[in-house]
């Protein structure tokens, strides 16, 4: 059973997807930039203030469908620029202080919005 996941704490999806999508236990959580939802613009600041917006959006979207951070399984990062990692790791680190995720991270020539410095998805186990 598929089920739409939709959240006013997280921003609202610019295109032709949802926030995340439930499927029995899994859900899984599309990519977020650091869209701040109240103003619907792009948080001003380094990599570790965007990375904490993105994962406050991830975090809404995951509470949304009845879960937590502890629930998230495995998370894919792009930055902008790598030689910016050492700061995204320690925001990052922030949100999973115990039994973090598996992770990939990939640097990317750019994002969807200008000023972007990191996109995150995330898959997260949610028991029932």
């Amino acid at each position: 059973m598929k089920r739409r996941i939709s959240t006013s704490l997280a921003p609202q999806a610019i295109g032709p997807y949802s926030q995340g999508i439930k499927c029995g236990n899994l859900l899984f959580v599309s990519g977020q930039i650091a869209i701040d939802p109240s103003t619907g613009k792009l948080v001003e600041g380094d990599i570790k203030t965007q990375t904490k917006r993105v994962l406050e959006n991830i975090k809404a979207i995951v509470e949304a469908a009845g879960g937590s951070m502890k629930d998230i399984v495995r998370t894919t990062c792009y930055l902008t620029d790598i030689s910016l990692f050492k700061d995204f790791n320690e925001a990052y680190a922030s949100f999973f202080e115990e039994d973090p995720p598996a992770r990939t991270t990939i640097e990317v020539s750019a994002l969807p919005r200008q000023g972007a410095l990191v996109e995150i998805d995330a898959i997260a186990y949610i028991e029932q």
